[in-house]
This record gives C-alpha cells, structure tokens and sequence, in this order.
C-alpha cells in the first residue's frame, strides 16, 4: 500500500479542497490547505500533484483517513462513505485561493 506510484494521474490524486472552519483557520494561521485525496495515494503524490496542479512550493504533507460516519433518517442507517484528507503546508511565499468554490 506505501508503494510510490508515479503513474497515478494528478488529476485523481487530488478530489478537491475540504473547506471547512478548521481549515480556513489552519489556512490562515499555518498555511496549511486541507484536500480530499484518492485513499490509495501516497505522500509523495500529493505533493507532486499540488506543485504541478497549482504551482507553488510545498513544505510537508500529512494525511489523515476518515472514517465515513453512521446517520439516520425517517428511512432507516446510512454510513456515508470514508475518504482521506491531505494537509499541505505550503512555504512562505506560495499561497493558494479557492474563492468561488465551496
């Protein structure tokens, strides 16, 4: 599963931003961008995927898998499905802006 795996599209890596609260505030005070990344994707990827795809420098990435929480309606439980988020810390200079989107 660690396996570095260049053949992976950049446009498959990368799903989209996750903006949230949190993330606007990690943004803000650490420049870092929070994305929700294919689960089978490694560091090294999304790293390569951001710098092209946006250009700019990143500094580090790191991931975190969630899981996909239980919730119920009038038609009975649902889970919705897990995903993997990618926290990039982007350098001094490089910043990013998703205005428009969400």
């Amino acid at each position: 599963i660690g396996e570095f795996n260049m053949t992976m599209n950049i446009y498959k890596v990368i799903k989209g931003p996750h903006i949230t609260e949190q993330s606007s505030i990690l943004n803000q005070e650490l420049k870092q961008i929070v994305f929700k990344v294919d689960p089978r994707a490694c560091k090294r990827e999304i790293k390569n995927a951001v710098e092209s795809l946006f250009e700019v420098k990143v500094e580090k990435v790191t991931t975190s898998l969630q899981k996909g929480k239980t919730k119920r309606n009038r038609f009975g439980k649902y889970k919705k499905s897990n995903f993997k988020k990618a926290y990039v810390t982007l350098s001094k200079d490089s910043d990013i802006q998703f205005e428009g989107v969400g």
